[in-house]
C-alpha cells in the first residue's frame, strides 16, 4: 500500500529547518521511496538538505525552490526567514529512480543523459510508468524532448523551480546537490493507479489570431500579420503602451494566451511575460509559427474555485482510492490571487479530505491530458493523484 506523509518548516535556520520538516515527514512512514521536497530561496539549501538528509539517510530527494510559499495540510506556509515542505511517498512495490544532470551541453542531450542514468538509478532497462521533471525556466521542452527519445511517450509531471522576484535565483535540487541550471527527473516504476489533470481552468474568448512570427522560441512577434502587443491590446480594450514591460505580466494572469492540442483535448496556456518596445511580446514557453493562438479568460475568484475543481477531477479521474496527492500551482496565479492565498488552501484541504497532499509554486508547468503529448505550459494547474 502506497502511503505518504508531509512536514514543514519555517525556521529561520536553514539545517533546522529540513531537519524539522523531515522528522515530520518521515513520522509513521518505513521503506520510505522518494521525498518531495520544495523550499524558499531565503534559505542555504545545502544546509537544509543536510538537515533532511539526517533524518532521510539514504532516501532519493528531489524538489526545488517554489514561490513565495507551499501549501500543505496545515494550510499555506510561507515566512520572509524561509520555509520548506516535504512529501515522502512508501511503497513496498515502487521502485524510483533520481537523476539529475547540470546543462553543460544542449539541453536535449542533458536529457536524454539524464533518462538514462534514472532507469540506472532504478535497477532498471525499461521506460517508467510515469516520471516526473523539474527544471528552472528556459529549456523545458528540449529537455522533454531529449529524455522521450529515450522512453518514448511516457506520461509526465512537474513544474519549473522559481524565486519571489523572478530575478533568477530559483534552483532546483536532489540529494545529490543544488544546481542553477539543469534537469531532475524520478521514474516511477509501480503496478498502481496514476493520474494528470493539466489544465488552466481559463474559459475561451472569441478573440483567436494566427502566429505569423515569432524571434527564437519564446517571442511572439507578430498575431495575423500585425505587432503581437498591439494585437493583444486590441482584444483587451487597452492601449499596448500601458502593457509595455513588466506590466504585461501581471494584466495577463486573467486573460493569458492558449494554444490548443491537435485534438483540442488540452489547451496549453502560454503566458505573456513582458511588452517588449517594438511591440513584441515576450512568453513563459515555446511557440510555433502558424498556429492558432487564443486569448483565455478567467475571474481570481475562478482561479480560486478552480484549484478545488481540479482536486476533485484527478481524484476522479485515478478511479481508485488515492494514496497522495502532488499538486503543481503556477506562480503567476498565485501573485494574481494575492492575499486571498488562504482560500486557495481552503479549496485544496476540502476537496482532498483526509489525503496527504502537497502544493508548490511553479514558472512554468508540466502535464498531459488523455492520449495527447507530454506538454509544458504556465499559468495552469498539474494536479497528480497516485493510487494507494
Amino acid at each position: 500500500m502506497l502511503k505518504a506523509n508531509t512536514g514543514s518548516s519555517t525556521n529561520a535556520n536553514s539545517f533546522a529547518a529540513g531537519k524539522e520538516a523531515a522528522t515530520k515527514a518521515k513520522a509513521g512512514l518505513k521503506g520510505i521511496k522518494l521525498a518531495f521536497v520544495y523550499a524558499s530561496v531565503a534559505y542555504n539549501l545545502d544546509e537544509m538538505l543536510k538537515g533532511i538528509k539526517e533524518v532521510l539517510p539514504g532516501v532519493p530527494i528531489i524538489g526545488n525552490t517554489s514561490f513565495t510559499g507551499v501549501i500543505m495540510p496545515e494550510g499555506f506556509v510561507s515566512g520572509d526567514s524561509g520555509f520548506v515542505g516535504i512529501m515522502s511517498l512508501s511503497d513496498d512495490d515502487l521502485s524510483v529512480g533520481v537523476a539529475v544532470l547540470p546543462k553543460d551541453k544542449a539541453p536535449r542531450l542533458v536529457g536524454d543523459a539524464v533518462a538514462k542514468k534514472a532507469m540506472k538509478s532504478a535497477g532498471k532497462t525499461v521506460p517508467p510508468d510515469y516520471f516526473y521533471m523539474v527544471a528552472p525556466p528556459g529549456a523545458e521542452e528540449f529537455f522533454l524532448k531529449g529524455i522521450s527519445s529515450v522512453i518514448g511517450r511516457t506520461p509526465f509531471f512537474g513544474g519549473s523551480a522559481a524565486d519571489n522576484s523572478i530575478s533568477g535565483e530559483w534552483k532546483i535540487f536532489t540529494d545529490k546537490g543544488v544546481y542553477a541550471d539543469g534537469v531532475a527527473v524520478a521514474f516511477f516504476y509501480t503496478k498502481k493507479p496514476f493520474a494528470n489533470k493539466f489544465t488552466g481552468a481559463y474559459r475561451e474568448s472569441k478573440d483567436v489570431g494566427i502566429i505569423t512570427k515569432i524571434d527564437g522560441n519564446r517571442t511572439l512577434v507578430e498575431i495575423d500579420g500585425v505587432p503581437a502587443l498591439k494585437k493583444y491590446a486590441a482584444w483587451r480594450g487597452v492601449t499596448p503602451d500601458s502593457l509595455k514591460g513588466g506590466k504585461l505580466l501581471m494584466a495577463a494572469i486573467t486573460a493569458p494566451l492558449g494554444m490548443k492540442d491537435r485534438l483540442g483535448d488540452l489547451v496549453a496556456i502560454r503566458h505573456p511575460m513582458n511588452g517588449n518596445d517594438d511591440y513584441s511580446m515576450a512568453i513563459g514557453n515555446n511557440l510555433a509559427v502558424g498556429t492558432a493562438i487564443i486569448k483565455m479568460e478567467a475571474t481570481v475568484d475562478e482561479l480560486i474555485a478552480s484549484v478545488g475543481k481540479t482536486v476533485k477531477e484527478v481524484k476522479d479521474k485515478l478511479k481508485a482510492t488515492p494514496g497522495a496527492l502532488h499538486l503543481i500551482h503556477c506562480g503567476g496565479r498565485r501573485a494574481g490571487i494575492g492575499d486571498r492565498i488562504n482560500e486557495v488552501a481552503a479549496e485544496i484541504k476540502k476537496a482532498a479530505g483526509s489525503t496527504p497532499f502537497i502544493c508548490e509554486f511553479t514558472f512554468g508547468e508540466y502535464g498531459y491530458e488523455d492520449d495527447g503529448n507530454n506538454t509544458c505550459g504556465g499559468l495552469m494547474l498539474s494536479f497528480t493523484a497516485f493510487g494507494e
